[in-house]
C-alpha cells in the first residue's frame, strides 16, 4: 500500500507572499501529517500568523501531542499574542501508521472531501477558526487508513473561486470525474482543481489558493519514502 500526499499551491494575483503557510512533517510514531493554516487576511501580515501556526503545530505532533490538542494550542497561543484581533484556518491531516487511520482536524469552514470507491462524503461540520477566543476546539474526524480513500482539503480561495463572476466552483463533481474518467496521481487530482480554481477567477486569484490531496493505493512499491517539490522562482534582480 502506498500513501501520496501532493498540494498546489498559488498566491493571490499580484501579491508577492502567499498568507497560506504548509508543511509536511512524519509522526513520531509512524505515519506523516500536513499542517496548512491560512492567515486573516493576505499578503505579508496573512503570512507572519499562518507561519506561526504551522511551525507551533508542527513542533508539537513533533512531541507526539494529539492533532486535536496541537490545534488547541496554536489557536490558544494565536489568541495570547495577538489579544483576539486575529483568525486563523487550521488544518492537520494525519495517516497515522501507529492506529492505521485517517485523522482529520478542522479550524476551518470550508469542507473536507472524502471519496470512497464511487462513494464522495462532504466534512461539513461547523467549524471555528483559531485565535479568536481561549478553548476554541477543532472538528475532528477519524476513519481506516484504507486503499482507495481520498481525501481533499484546501483553503477558502479555492471554494470561493469563480463567485464574483457568478460561476461558483462545483469541486464535489470535478473531483468525481477525475476519480471516474482514470486513476489520477494524489498530485494530477491537485493540479487539476487548482486549474478549475485560477480558470474561474479568470487567471487573477482572488485569493491565496492551496489544495492538499492525501491517496492511499494499493500498489507494489519498494521501501524508499519520496518527495517531490517544485517551487517556481522569478528572474533575479540585476542591481
Amino acid at each position: 500500500m502506498e500513501i501520496q500526499i501532493a498540494v498546489a499551491k498559488i498566491n493571490k494575483y499580484a501579491t508577492s507572499e502567499s498568507g497560506d503557510t504548509l508543511e509536511v512533517t512524519e509522526r513520531p510514531n509512524g505515519g506523516v501529517s500536513v499542517v496548512l493554516a491560512d492567515g486573516q487576511t493576505s499578503g505579508r501580515g496573512a503570512k507572519v500568523i499562518s507561519s506561526m501556526v504551522v511551525r507551533k503545530v508542527i513542533s508539537l505532533l513533533a512531541e507526539g501531542v494529539r492533532d486535536g490538542a496541537a490545534a488547541r494550542a496554536a489557536s490558544d497561543q494565536l489568541y495570547t499574542e495577538r489579544a483576539g484581533k486575529v483568525s486563523a484556518s487550521l488544518n492537520i491531516l494525519s495517516a497515522d501508521l501507529q492506529t492505521n487511520t485517517i485523522v482529520i482536524t478542522r479550524n476551518n469552514r470550508c469542507p473536507v472531501f472524502i471519496a470512497q470507491g464511487d462513494r464522495i462524503e462532504c466534512l461539513a461540520s461547523e467549524s471555528t477558526p483559531i485565535g479568536t477566543s481561549r478553548n476554541i476546539r477543532p472538528a475532528i474526524s477519524e476513519m481506516p487508513l484504507e486503499d482507495g480513500t481520498t481525501i481533499v482539503m484546501y483553503t477558502d480561495g479555492i471554494i470561493t473561486a469563480g463567485e464574483r463572476y457568478g460561476e461558483p466552483f462545483d469541486l464535489c463533481t470535478l473531483l468525481e470525474s477525475l476519480l471516474e474518467d482514470q486513476d489520477p496521481s494524489a498530485q494530477q487530482i491537485a493540479d487539476a482543481l487548482l486549474a478549475q480554481a485560477m480558470r474561474l477567477d479568470q487567471n487573477r486569484p482572488n485569493d491565496d489558493m492551496s489544495v492538499v490531496v492525501l491517496r492511499v493505493l494499493s500498489r507494489n512499491v519498494d521501501e524508499v519514502r519520496r518527495m517531490t517539490v517544485s517551487l517556481p522562482v522569478g528572474p533575479a534582480s540585476s542591481d
